[in-house]
Order: structure tokens, then C-alpha cells, then sequence
């Protein structure tokens, strides 16, 4: 591998400018990061991906994806779910890395292809949930680590957004199936789901069994390639709710929801032990609430000093940081994994496990009955 790692990325909206941001940022804050080069943007409209790969810095553009694999080390998926087997699969065939967007798949049995794909591989595989990258998340990993919290006993999560709150806000892909594979519990349950794998997997073990819901609250929405008047169907969910059991005896619930008003991002988890307590949430993503074993109540831990994850990169202490820099982090823990042929975590077999639960949650609202998970 060169020196400077060849950087190919499908998608160039939302999650295509997070990610050339992190790619932008990493030599000002991480020097020790790998060197990149943004080579190749891949896109279907040609005319946006033009004025796209000009904003973005890459070097020039492609709407094959199959060709930009030939000129790239490193290849991002960040398309819809639909596409994310394909490209992903093909690449790591390759051996070039993947890095691909959350959920893993649109369906179970895609994730599956893709996590055999990445175990056959030399190439490093992950899955950008993103969020395991907050500072506060991994202060709190460690006071778990730590036994902090004592033996795991309740876990609560949650993910709540407003975006979809009018009825008249236009479809998309995501309110697809057959793009998306699910709504509310795949967009963000999933990065809950991941969460909490992360934090307490190790001392509550796996989820072994749960029963879930899912709710749609407007069947149908404005098309905007459409006509007026026009609509399109919404195949998928608006919400979901689910009960979880842990191996060790702990309980949780988890649900998230596009239709909670006054909530733009709030992405929140519970932990209650035996010995103490913490909770997160992302709309305060600089801080982390704790309970230990010998406080009378909750104390406010400001996550900003220079001894904290991350932090010694940014800026003095107590300037806080923001959404867009867990995905330098993200970025910086990949890339350097693909650099030193190292490992890297979420890997397509944690990603695989948060699928698992994604169709398990489906399975126990089709049958209205508890899932049990192998």
C-alpha cells in the first residue's frame, strides 16, 4: 500500500460532506493520522456530483462505482441501505477497505453476505456508527470497564427526532423498504442498538430474547418528482419500541421515533448497575451524568479537559466539540487501522449483530410475540 491512502467515496449529501469534512480535518488536528488523498467521488447525477466533488476536494468523480474501485485503497459506502451490499462486497473481494454507513444492510441476510465478505478478506471492514466516538461514550466505557456501575442490571435508550412531524414533509428514500429496509428502528435504533452492545456487552452479555413494535403514522407522502397531488407510499416505520433481556438477568427498552416533537437529534442511554448509574444524551454531548457508589446524587461530568478521549486534539480545555468531530475520530481509528493492518471496531461482525437485532425487533411485531436471539 502507498503512503498515502487512495480515498473512494459513494454518496455525496449528508453523509458524503460529514465524512470529506473528518477526511479535510484530520492533518490539521491528528498528525499522526494517515496521509489521504481524496481521489474519487461516485454518484448517479452527474451534474450534482460535478459541483460535489468540487465542494468536497476530491480529485475528480465517477457514476460507476465498479470503475472508482480500480483507482481507490479505501472505499466509503455511504448510499442508501440498498446499495450497501454490493459495492461493499465487491470491494472487499478486492481487498480494498471498506468503511460502510449504518444500518449495515437493508436486510438480515445481506448483512450476513457482507460479514462473510469481510471475514474472507485481508482488507479492514467497519461500520460507521459514529457515536461510539463522543468523548462522554468513551469516559463512560471506561468507568464500566472500571466497575464503576457494579453488575449491569437496567439499560434505557432511546432516539428521538421531529423531521417527519408534518404530514406534508416530502417522501424519501428512507420511508422505502425496499431502499431502506425499515424507517425509525433501522436509522436509529440502530446506532442505540450499537451503543449499547458497546457499553455493557462485555458485563450483561448479548440480548437473548425481546419483543418489539413498530408504527407508521402517515401511510403516504407529497412526491417530490411528483405532480400535485401526487404521492408516494411510506412502506416503513415512523417508530418502534422494544423490551430487552440480557444473558446476566438485566432488562432494557429501547425506541426511537422521526415523530417526536421539539426533539431534532436527541440521541439518549440509561445505565443503572448495581453499584451506580450514568446517562448520555447527544443534545448535551459534552457531558455525562454519573452516580457512583458513594455520591448522594448525580454528578455533572464536563467531558472537555485534556486528559479526556480524544480532547488533547482539539482545543484547550473546556472548549467543547461537536457533532462533526466524532466523525474525525471515527475517521482517524479507521484509516489508521487500514494504515498498520490493524483491527477496527464497530467491525461488520458488530454491525452484523445490530442487524440481527434490527430483524428480531420485525420478527416480534409480525408474530406479536417475544424473539428470542441466538
Amino acid at each position: 500500500m502507498t503512503d498515502t491512502l487512495e480515498i473512494g467515496v459513494l454518496g455525496y449529501r449528508f453523509m458524503g460532506k460529514a465524512h470529506a469534512n473528518a477526511l479535510a480535518r484530520l492533518p490539521m488536528f491528528f498528525p499522526d493520522a494517515p496521509s489521504v488523498n481524496r481521489r474519487v467521488l461516485v454518484g448517479r447525477d452527474e451534474a450534482a456530483l460535478a459541483d460535489a466533488t468540487a465542494e468536497l476536494g476530491f480529485d475528480g468523480y465517477s457514476t460507476d462505482w465498479a470503475t472508482a474501485l480500480d483507482e481507490v485503497d479505501v472505499f466509503y459506502n455511504l448510499g442508501p441501505n440498498a446499495i450497501h451490499r454490493e459495492p461493499s462486497v465487491a470491494a472487499l473481494e478486492a481487498d480494498t477497505a471498506v468503511l460502510c454507513e449504518k444500518p449495515l444492510a437493508r436486510t438480515l441476510d445481506d448483512a450476513e453476505a457482507m460479514r462473510d465478505a469481510a471475514a474472507r478478506s485481508d482488507a479492514v471492514a467497519g461500520c460507521a456508527f459514529n457515536y461510539r466516538f463522543v468523548p462522554a461514550i468513551q469516559y463512560a466505557k471506561a468507568l464500566i470497564e472500571d466497575g464503576e456501575l457494579g453488575d449491569i442490571r437496567q439499560v434505557r435508550g432511546r432516539y428521538l427526532q421531529d423531521w417527519l412531524l408534518d404530514p406534508d414533509a416530502p417522501w424519501s428514500w428512507r420511508l422505502s423498504e425496499d431502499v431502506a429496509g425499515s424507517g425509525a428502528l433501522g436509522d436509529l435504533g440502530a446506532h442505540t442498538i450499537d451503543l449499547v452492545r458497546f457499553l455493557v456487552g462485555e458485563h450483561a452479555g448479548p440480548i437473548t430474547r425481546l419483543s418489539g413494535h413498530l408504527q407508521t403514522f402517515v401511510d403516504e407522502r407529497p412526491d417530490p418528482d411528483g405532480g400535485p397531488g401526487e404521492t408516494r407510499e411510506v412502506t416503513v416505520d415512523d417508530a418502534f419500541t422494544a423490551q430487552l433481556a440480557f444473558e446476566n438477568g438485566a432488562v432494557g427498552t429501547i425506541e426511537a421515533s422521526r415523530f417526536a416533537a421539539g426533539h431534532k437529534n436527541d440521541h439518549a442511554v440509561e445505565i443503572h448497575g448495581s453499584e451506580g448509574s450514568l446517562a448520555f444524551s447527544l443534545e448535551r454531548l459534552n457531558e455525562l451524568e454519573f452516580l457512583g457508589p458513594d455520591d448522594r446524587g448525580y454528578q455533572t461530568v464536563l467531558v472537555t479537559d485534556e486528559s479526556d478521549p480524544y480532547v488533547d486534539h482539539w482545543w484547550p480545555p473546556g472548549h467543547v466539540l461537536g457533532w462533526e468531530h466524532t466523525f474525525v475520530h471515527e475517521n482517524y481509528e479507521f484509516l489508521s487501522a487500514v494504515a498498520d493492518d490493524g483491527s477496527f471496531r464497530p467491525s461488520f461482525e458488530d454491525a452484523y449483530r445490530v442487524q440481527q437485532v434490527l430483524d428480531a425487533v420485525e420478527r416480534s411485531h409480525d408474530d406479536g410475540a417475544w424473539v428470542s436471539l441466538d
